[in-house]
């Protein structure tokens, strides 16, 4: 799809910031719109719903991390988080309340438009190319809906960053999915060696589906490589 199908929204208090960004996507041929506060957001994107939104964690009345919560609970819509916090458990939460991918400040236009492009192709993949039950175990996960469900037909609550992780394992079960296939895949970022975010992701998604690292029935740790998803999936 041409850049000028999506519409990106820049929600960012500080004007300077946003009008560069605003300018520069502009540039690049994508439709733009720009508030300062979670409250113009809502007002903006009621009249004319967004693809992606980049929301500055910094917000003030109300911060981004609360707006995105917000906004996952009632959409797939593409979000990008601003900060200029780049500690680990900032990461992890961005992408624990529904962040697609987290980018901190300064950073480079280009990458960020590469991250942007990246971000609608894939949303634009999930809205228009349909998906599949996958099943495990008893365990039975729609890949369109993300909606995983127990071998008693209850819900498993599952936060996006999980929901992402999950799918990445039914769609490669029986392969060994190294750190920086996952963090790029869930995150959308380059992985180093000092990074645990993607353990911490696959820590919680075993406790949601009541595995363990010492006797795995789904997730088995593949020393020097990362994780296989072992269960056998139909």
């Amino acid at each position: 799809m041409a850049a000028s199908a999506f519409h990106i929204v820049i929600v960012e208090d500080d004007a300077v910031t946003r009008a560069k960004l605003a300018a520069y996507f502009a540039a690049e041929g994508y439709r733009v719109s720009e508030a300062e506060s979670a409250a113009e957001m809502r007002a903006l994107v009621q009249r004319d719903p967004a693809h992606l939104l980049m929301i500055d964690i910094m917000l003030p009345g109300e911060d981004g991390l609360s707006l995105t919560r917000e906004l996952r609970a009632q959409s797939d819509v593409g979000i990008i988080l601003v900060t200029g916090r780049s500690g680990e458990v900032d990461r992890v939460v961005g992408l624990e309340v529904g962040a697609d991918d987290y980018v901190t400040k300064p950073f480079s236009q280009r990458e960020l438009l590469a991250r942007v492009k990246n971000l609608l192709r894939r949303t634009a993949q999930h809205a228009y190319g349909g998906g599949a039950l996958r099943r495990f175990e008893g365990y039975s996960y729609d890949m369109t809906k993300r909606r995983l469900l127990r071998p008693d037909e209850t819900p498993v609550e599952l936060t996006h960053a999980e929901q992402l992780l999950l799918a990445l394992f039914l769609r490669n079960p029986g392969q060994a999915l190294g750190r920086d296939q996952i963090l790029y895949q869930v995150a959308h970022r380059a992985w180093d060696p000092y990074d645990r975010t993607a353990d911490v992701l696959v820590q919680r998604l075993r406790r949601k589906l009541g595995d363990t690292a010492r006797d795995p029935r789904f997730i088995r740790t593949a020393h020097g490589e990362g994780y296989i998803f072992v269960a056998p999936v139909e």
